[in-house]
């Protein structure tokens, strides 16, 4: 088979490297390298540095369409998709088979952020789909699943990996039953499907009027980045990391310190905060954190 790879984040590294050792990856597409902060040199992203490393010819076109010549020139198989960042045209679509690694279990959680999301939902589980490209966002036939369990206290840091581990690994059995044609795209159940939309900074703000599991919920999910803040004494603190206390509030927001020890209230319960930030400094454990912060 002749298989191209289009990919840019590190969650698509795994299946890049398993993809690459075990059936060889022709081509890989990703984005453009980005100027740093400064403009002093081009960055690459991670897709691009690991088949940088292992020797695989790069495409980075600012457009797909850019390099549709290319693309037919090359007479591909099958295109395997991970976070890759772009639409693709239907003009792609047409020349081979397309398949995505998808981080949900569709139809739940269609789009740009559904680890992120799922979490927020308080979802018992998340997942890897291997599906069919189709013209409409994450709506084509599903030929692999596998499920992930989640509780309030998974970290989106956490569960991003393990994802990537798990769609390293469903990848190459979704290619062994197209090599062998032995596959079956079963068709996704549409009534179902939610969208997962993208983390926008006002997501990022902490609500403390609200029930301990939900804000707990949040904070793990954009744990560690972009990480959830509330503003105090004129600082936007980060919090990376909390439990639920037993203690009950009634006065959200309330702050209250005992034994080098943290709470803040919600609707219902106290939170401990375990690891915090403060502007322009490290994330530090709680207890580091209160010997050079003063809430009062």
């Amino acid at each position: 088979m002749k298989i191209t790879f289009m990919g840019t984040p590190d969650f698509a590294v795994p299946a890049l490297k398993k993809i690459h050792e075990v059936f060889k990856i022709d081509t890989v597409f990703t984005q453009p390298p980005r100027k740093s902060k400064r403009g002093m040199k081009e960055l690459k992203n991670p897709v691009h540095e690991t088949s940088s490393q292992l020797d695989i010819e790069v495409r980075t076109p600012n457009k797909l369409n850019a390099d549709l010549d290319f693309f037919k020139s090359k007479n591909f198989n099958l295109a395997v998709v991970a976070a890759y960042g772009q639409i693709i045209p239907d003009a792609f679509l047409k020349e081979c088979l397309f398949i995505n690694i998808h981080a949900s279990l569709l139809p739940k959680w269609r789009g740009a952020a559904p680890i992120q999301r799922s979490l927020m939902n308080k979802d018992k589980s998340t997942g890897i789909s291997i599906m069919k490209i189709e013209s409409e966002l994450d709506s084509g036939p599903v030929l692999l699943t596998q499920s992930l369990p989640l509780t309030i206290y998974s970290k989106y840091g956490e569960v991003h990996n393990r994802l990537a581990e798990i769609g390293s690994e469903l990848i190459l059995r979704a290619i062994d039953k197209i090599k062998d044609n032995s596959y079956e795209f079963i068709e996704q159940d549409h009534n179902l499907k939610t969208y997962a939309k993208k983390i926008k900074k006002e997501d990022e703000e902490i609500i403390w009027d609200l029930e301990a599991e939900t804000v707990i919920s949040k904070i793990h999910a954009l744990s560690p980045n972009p990480g959830s803040y509330y503003c105090i004494n004129n600082n936007k603190l980060k919090i990376f990391e909390c439990t639920i206390s037993k203690k009950k509030s009634n006065q959200p927001g309330h702050i209250y310190i005992e034994n080098e020890r943290l709470f803040i209230g919600c609707k219902d319960n106290y939170l401990e905060v375990l690891e915090i930030q403060k502007p322009g400094k490290n994330k530090q454990k709680t207890k580091e954190f209160l010997k050079g912060y003063n809430f009062y």
